[in-house]
């Protein structure tokens, strides 16, 4: 059976001096550790979410400057088919208004050339008329 007497009191004297020991040697130095640690780690996630919201916010910069940078390209890229276009027609009004004058100077030069052509051949046609009078009709005309 369980008698209460003076030995109780030891035992839980005992028992709370043990207690306080280890309070002081092992739980307080734990919970520190505990604690300090707890402390990093908070402060980890804070630096992760920080860096987290850092790099979607350097993404949508990304994005946003891409789509940015290919809106420009369109715009340089259309300004510059433009360009191409004048200078394409420029360049074809200047073949033609070349192309044209050659033509009308090789109609001026063919139109010469009928001319003097037209006048030998007349000159020739009077020979050769009168010397086919002549060899038909067997005298001089």
């Amino acid at each position: 059976m369980l008698s209460i007497d003076y030995t109780l009191i030891i035992q839980i004297a005992n028992f709370l001096f043990l207690l306080f020991i280890l309070n002081i040697l092992l739980y307080k130095p734990i919970r520190q550790i505990l604690r300090q640690r707890k402390e990093e780690i908070d402060s980890f996630v804070g630096m992760i979410g920080e860096f987290v919201h850092k790099s979607d916010q350097s993404k949508k910069t990304l994005e946003e400057n891409k789509v940015e940078a290919k809106k420009e390209g369109l715009k340089e890229k259309e300004a510059l088919k433009s360009e191409g276009s004048d200078q394409e027609r420029n360049m074809l009004s200047g073949a033609t208004s070349e192309a044209s004058g050659k033509v009308d100077q090789a109609r001026e030069e063919i139109a010469a050339s009928l001319v003097s052509a037209r006048q030998t051949l007349e000159k020739e046609v009077a020979l050769f008329s009168r010397e086919l009078a002549q060899k038909i009709l067997g005298r001089s005309v």
